[in-house]
């Protein structure tokens, strides 16, 4: 895979995305590899065709970047692990559509520390890798009562996205590796399954 770092840009509008949708979003996730014996997740829209896929072709959380394809294999996004030792930050990085190279850190994922935990672990993600900036644009926040739940939320709290356990249709869970990952209108479903790739490599599932 190529690794070539084009020069960051300045903007962070996704109204030029090709995955936005006017009404709410309903994908089903599934934390298996399409490839035989890799790692990775495979996501599924309403209709039951393939929109998002991740192979992960080493050992579960050993790799320090994954890549999120489209269903032809064409990279949108690589999420990236920084070298530092015991530290929680996870860059995201937007492709160009020949994939010959990356734009970014367009945005970072960093645990926050000083939050509280009686309502599960939040991490904040901000844009660009600037240690000094203390904005954030969306919030990943677990959910305690469920190991596999979560909410994305944007900076005025507002829901963005849900991810939590999917059930039949009677009720019963289908297991820790299927998921329900609802998106709400007007928002870029593949920026969203970035971070939902970023948590699946903080709870050790790619």
């Amino acid at each position: 895979m190529a690794n070539k770092i084009c020069p960051e840009t300045s903007t962070t509008s996704f109204s030029s995305s090709p995955y936005i949708s006017l009404s709410r979003e309903t994908f089903t996730i599934w934390m298996k590899s399409l490839v035989f014996n890799g790692n990775g997740c495979t996501a599924y829209n309403s209709k039951g065709e393939i929109s998002f896929r991740i192979d992960n072709y080493q050992e579960k959380c050993r790799n320090r970047e994954i890549y999120l394809m489209d269903s032809n294999g064409k990279v949108i996004f690589s999420i990236q692990k920084e070298k530092i030792p015991f530290i929680g930050n996870w860059n995201i990085h937007k492709w160009r559509d020949n994939n010959s190279c990356k734009e970014g850190p367009w945005f970072r994922v960093k645990k926050n520390y000083k939050a509280s935990q009686k309502n599960g672990t939040t991490y904040q993600v901000s844009i660009g890798w600037d240690n000094s900036r203390r904005s954030y644009c969306y919030k990943i926040i677990e959910i305690m009562s469920d190991k596999s739940a979560y909410k994305i939320v944007d900076s005025q709290d507002q829901l963005v996205a849900e991810v939590k356990t999917k059930q039949s249709s009677n009720g019963v869970d289908l297991g820790d590796d299927v998921l329900s990952l609802m998106v709400e209108p007007q928002k870029d479903y593949s920026f969203i399954m970035a971070l939902v790739a970023v948590q699946g490599l903080i709870s050790g599932k790619l």
